[in-house]
């Protein structure tokens, strides 16, 4: 599942701290953990530099976890 310009990462690990199964941020070269607080504050160095994230890979083991990533997509990646 791709995300797409991620604005509120505080959210999203929230959302992700709710999910039932693995949560992983997948790239070119690197397979993450999102569960992992350790993980989320790597990601964060890694990846968010300009206050948004242009596009994230994820791949999820509980379809529901789709859904609420989904939902976070739709209802709650405004800035703060």
């Amino acid at each position: 599942m791709k995300l797409m310009n991620v604005k509120n990462v505080e959210k999203l690990f929230e959302t992700v701290n709710k999910c039932n199964g693995k949560v992983e941020l997948v790239g070119d070269d690197i397979q993450l953990n999102l569960k992992s607080k350790l993980s989320q504050y790597f990601s964060l160095a890694k990846l968010f530099s300009d206050g948004e994230i242009p596009e994230l890979e994820l791949v999820t083991t509980d379809p529901d976890d789709n859904a609420l990533l989904m939902r976070f997509m739709m209802d709650n990646n405004s800035e703060m």
